[in-house]
C-alpha cells in the first residue's frame, strides 16, 4: 500500500467545485437566444400510492447527466472547449465531456403522451399528464406532473379456446391463470403474461409452430365503471399463405436425433456424454424447455465451442398406426428430425502470466505457467497443471544471513462436467447442473525466518438452481499439511522459545499442523442487485471421533497427533450481503454486510493461521492498510510479528458506496467503510482484542474516501484513497476521531485492486 503526504483533499474539492461553477457559467453564455439549456427534469404525481419515477424511462429529454447526482462535470468539460474544433485540445474536451441538453417542446408533447399511454397500459385508462416548466435566466426546469386517477380491475376473465386438442390440454393449465370474478388490475403486462404463459406451456407440450401472435383479447367496460370484461381467445392454426380453412394445431413429436460433428475434426465426446446432455430424446413431444436445456448443458462443457440444433419435419407416417397409438388425426400429428451440430474447441492450451508484487514496499516478481486440456477423458473433463515461482527482495531484516523471500508451486485440478457420485441417478446427474472438481497442490515457501510447506487436496461439487437463482459448493473433504523443515535459531530465540515474549498465536503458527475439513455453501444472485452467501466448515470433527476410539498420542501441549502431527478442530460461519440501489443507469448505492465468527475448540485453542480474519485492504475497511487493523483496540508494536498478532475469530465489515458514471471507461465512487475484527479468547499478545458486548460498538472503526474505476466490462481496475476516521486504536484524543483531525501522513491510505470491492 501507497501513503500520500500533504495531500490537500479540501483543496481539491474547492477546484472541482469552482470548475464546475465557471463552466456552467460558460455554458450559458453560448445559449441562443429564445432557447433554454434543460437543467433538471422532475417526475412528480397527485397519487400517493403512484410512483411516477417508475415511469422516467418515457421521458424523451433527460438533463445533463451529473456525477454523484450533483455535479455536472461532463457538461462543465464540453463547456471548456473554444470554438475552433480543429485544435486537439478543443476536440479532446468534447470528446470526453457532453454536449448541453437545450429544451424541445416537441420531445416535451411527445414524452407527455408516452406516460399518457405507459399509464393507460397499467390499468389507468383515464389518465392525463401536466407539463409545467421553470425559467431561471437561461435554465429551464421541466415538471411532468402525472395524474392516473382510480385505475381499472378485471371484474372477469373468460377463455375461447377454437382448437379443441388444446382446450382439452389447458383445462388444469386454466386455473392457473387469472381467475374468474376475482377483480384484478387491468393491465397490459398481466394480460402479455398470460399470453405469454399459455405459449409456453403449448411449446413444452408439443406445440412447435404455436405462438403467442394465435392469442388475442377482447374488452368489454359498462359506461360509468372501472371494471372491464376480458376474454381471451386463441384461435386455430392457419398455414401461412395457405388458402384452406383454420384447422387443429400440429402436434409435434421427436422423430429421430441425429448428433453431428459441426466441423470437420468429427466429434470428441463419448456417446454417454452426449446422451446425458440432450434432453432431445426420439418418442418424446417436443419441449422448448428441453430445447433451452440442452443448449445450457452443451455451453457448459469446456470442449464445445458452438452448439447448433436445427428441426425438420418429417413425411407423414400411416395413419392408422399413428390413430392406434396416439389417438390423433395425421392432420394433427407430426415428426420432427432433429440435427445437433457440435463444434470442438482445441483442447491444449499452455499460458504464461507474470506478475509484480509490492509487500509493504518488498518488491518482487512472479510467474504462472499453466497447461490446460479441456477433454482428457472425452467426457469435456478439465484438467489443468500450474507451476508458479515467486521471488521478494526483503528490506530492514537484520540478524540473518539470507534477505530474500523464494516460494514455488505445483497445483493439478481435474473437473468433471457431472456429479460424480456412487448412487446419483441418471435423471439427476442430467438436470443437476454441477461439476465434480479434485485438486492437489504442493507449496514451497523458503523465507530467511523460516522454511513451509504445505500440501493441500480437496474434492468438491458446485451446483446451481437456476429458477430459484441459487448455487451450491460441497467441499468434502479438504486435505491440508503444514511442514516445518527448518526455522532459523534467531527467530527460535527472538519470538517463539523467549520466555519474556512468548507468544501463544505465533507458536501456533510455526508448528507441524494437519487439517481435515468439509464445508457447505450457498449463494443467492438475483439481477446483480441482492446477492446473499452463506457458508460453514469444520475441521477435526472425523479425526476426534477417531481419537475417541484410537486414543492418539499426545504432544507437549496436550494435543493429539495424528502421524506425530498436532490436527486441528474448529467451526466457522461466514454470511455476507449486498444490495444495489440503482437511481439511473449512471448512479446506484450498493450496501455491502459482512459478518464471519471462527471458535476453536477441542485439539485447538488457536484457529490456523489461513483461517483467521483479518481487517483493512481494499475490500475491508479502506482507512488502513491490510492487517493494518484490529483486533478490538489493539494497535501493533513489532512489525516483524504483527502479521500474525493482527488477526482473529470474529469479524464485521459494513460498506456503503455510492457509484457514478463518469465518462469513457472510468466511473467514480464515494465510500463509508465501518468495521474489525476481534479475538474470542483472550491473549495477552493481543491485549485489547477480545470480543465483549458492552465494549465491541467503541472499538468499530470507521473511513470514507472516494475511487476512480477504469471499467473495461470483463475486468475492472480499482483505485481507492480511504481516509480514517474513527481509530480504535486510539481511546481518546485527536487520534480517536482523525475526521476532525486529519493528519494526512498518519491516516490516508491509497488501495489498487481488481474488481469491485463487493
Amino acid at each position: 500500500m501507497l501513503r500520500i503526504k500533504g495531500f490537500h483533499i479540501y483543496f481539491l474539492l474547492f477546484f472541482v467545485t469552482l470548475a464546475t461553477l465557471f463552466a456552467s457559467c460558460s455554458t450559458e453564455k453560448f445559449v441562443a437566444d429564445g432557447s433554454y439549456l434543460l437543467d433538471k427534469v422532475e417526475l412528480r404525481s397527485d397519487a400517493a400510492d403512484f410512483n411516477a419515477t417508475q415511469l422516467a424511462q418515457y421521458v424523451r429529454q433527460k438533463e445533463n447527466s451529473r456525477w454523484f447526482s450533483v455535479f455536472k462535470i461532463p457538461l462543465g468539460t464540453y463547456s471548456l472547449a473554444g470554438r475552433d474544433t480543429t485544435k486537439w485540445i478543443n476536440k479532446t474536451l468534447q470528446r470526453i465531456g457532453e454536449k448541453p441538453v437545450y429544451y424541445d417542446t416537441l420531445q416535451a408533447r411527445l414524452s407527455c403522451e408516452d406516460l399518457r399511454v405507459a399509464m393507460n397500459n397499467m390499468g389507468y385508462m383515464n389518465a392525463r399528464v401536466a407539463l409545467n416548466t421553470k425559467v431561471r435566466g437561461k435554465k429551464l426546469k421541466a415538471i411532468y406532473t402525472l395524474i392516473p386517477g382510480e385505475p381499472f380491475q378485471i371484474t372477469r376473465f373468460n377463455y375461447d379456446i377454437q382448437d379443441s386438442a388444446i382446450a382439452d390440454l389447458l383445462k388444469t393449465e386454466l386455473s392457473q391463470s387469472i381467475k374468474a370474478n376475482q377483480p384484478r388490475q387491468f393491465t397490459v403486462a398481466a394480460l402479455d403474461n398470460e399470453r405469454k404463459r399459455i405459449t409456453k406451456v403449448l411449446n413444452n407440450h408439443g406445440y412447435y409452430r404455436f405462438n403467442k401472435d394465435y392469442i388475442y383479447y377482447t374488452a368489454d367496460t359498462i359506461r360509468g365503471s372501472r371494471g372491464v370484461d376480458v376474454t381471451l381467445h386463441l384461435t386455430k392454426y392457419k398455414e401461412s399463405g395457405a388458402a384452406g380453412q383454420p384447422t387443429l394445431h400440429p402436434r409435434y413429436i421427436i422423430g429421430k436425433v441425429n448428433v453431428m460433428p459441426g466441423d470437420s475434426t468429427g466429434l470428441h465426446l463419448r456417446r454417454g456424454v452426449i446422451a446425458d446432455n440432450t434432453l432431445i430424446e426420439p418418442g418424446k413431444y417436443f419441449s422448448a424447455t428441453d430445447l433451452q436445456n440442452t443448449y445450457n448443458n452443451f455451453a457448459r462443457l469446456g470442449t464445445i465451442r458452438f452448439t447448433d440444433i436445427e428441426f425438420r419435419e418429417m413425411p407423414q407416417f400411416d395413419s392408422v398406426t399413428i390413430g392406434k397409438i396416439f389417438d390423433y388425426s395425421p392432420v394433427s400429428l407430426r415428426f420432427l428430425e432433429t440435427n445437433i451440430k457440435l463444434s470442438h474447441t482445441k483442447p491444449n492450451t499452455i499460458s504464461f502470466q507474470p506478475e509484480g508484487t509490492n509487500t509493504a514496499g518488498d518488491l518482487g516478481a512472479a510467474a504462472i505457467l499453466t497447461y490446460q486440456n479441456r477433454n482428457l477423458f472425452h467426457g469435456s473433463e478439465l484438467f489443468s497443471l500450474e507451476l508458479r515461482a515467486a521471488f521478494e527482495a526483503i528490506k530492514g531484516l537484520e540478524g540473518y544471513s539470507n534477505h530474500n523471500y523464494e516460494e514455488y508451486g505445483v497445483q493439478a485440478r481435474l473437473q468433471f462436467p457431472r456429479f460424480l457420485a456412487p448412487f446419483s441417478t441418471r435423471e439427476f446427474r442430467r438436470h443437476s447442473n454441477a461439476v465434480s472438481e479434485l485438486s492437489v497442490s504442493w507449496d514451497f515457501q523458503d523465507r530467511p525466518e523460516f522454511h513451509r510447506r504445505v500440501f493441500s487436496a480437496a474434492w468438491k461439487y458446485n451446483w446451481s438452481n437456476a429458477k430459484r437463482n441459487l448455487n451450491y459448493e460441497l467441499e468434502a473433504p479438504d486435505l491440508s499439511y503444514v511442514y516445518m523443515p527448518w526455522i532459523s535459531e534467531r527467530f527460535k530465540t527472538d519470538y517463539l522459545d523467549n520466555v519474556s515474549n512468548r507468544n501463544a498465536i505465533l507458536r501456533y503458527n510455526y508448528e507441524d499442523l494437519f487439517i481435515i475439513r468439509s464445508g457447505f455453501s450457498i449463494s443467492y444472485n438475483r439481477n446483480d442487485d441482492v446477492a446473499i452467501k452463506a457458508k460453514i466448515e469444520s475441521a477435526g470433527n472425523f479425526l476426534s471421533l477417531v481419537d475417541k476410539v484410537s486414543k492418539f498420542k499426545k504432544n507437549e501441549q496436550g494435543q493429539s497427533k495424528i502421524f506425530n502431527i498436532a490436527y486441528a478442530q474448529y467451526l466457522k460461519f461466514d454470511f455476507s450481503f449486498t444490495r444495489i440501489l440503482r437511481f439511473d443507469p449512471r448512479n446506484s448505492l450498493a450496501l455491502h454486510a459482512d459478518f464471519g465468527i471462527a471458535y476453536p475448540y477441542g485439539n485447538s485453542k488457536v484457529l490456523p493461521f489461513e483461517k483467521r480474519y483479518i481487517a483493512g485492504g481494499p475490500n475491508s475497511v479502506r482507512g488502513w492498510s491490510v492487517r493494518e487493523l484490529g483486533p478490538g483496540s489493539f494497535r501493533g508494536t513489532d512489525g516483524r510479528i504483527d502479521f500474525i498478532n493482527q488477526t482473529g475469530d470474529l469479524k464485521l465489515n459494513l460498506n456503503a458506496e455510492y457509484r457514478t458514471r463518469l465518462f469513457w471507461k472510468f466511473d467514480g465512487a464515494a465510500f463509508i467503510d465501518a468495521g474489525n475484527i476481534w479475538t474470542l479468547r483472550e491473549y495477552a499478545e493481543q491485549p485489547g482484542g477480545q470480543f465483549r458486548f458492552n465494549r465491541f460498538f467503541q472499538q468499530i472503526a470507521a473511513a470514507y474516501g472516494l475511487g476512480l474505476r477504469l471499467n473495461f466490462n470483463y475486468f475492472i481496475l480499482r483505485f481507492d484513497a480511504g481516509m480514517k476516521a474513527i481509530d480504535p486504536a486510539y481511546s481518546t484524543g485527536r487520534a480517536h476521531y482523525p475526521i476532525v483531525h486529519p493528519n494526512f501522513g498518519r491516516d490516508f491510505t491509497f488501495h489498487f485492486a481488481v474488481g469491485l470491492p463487493f
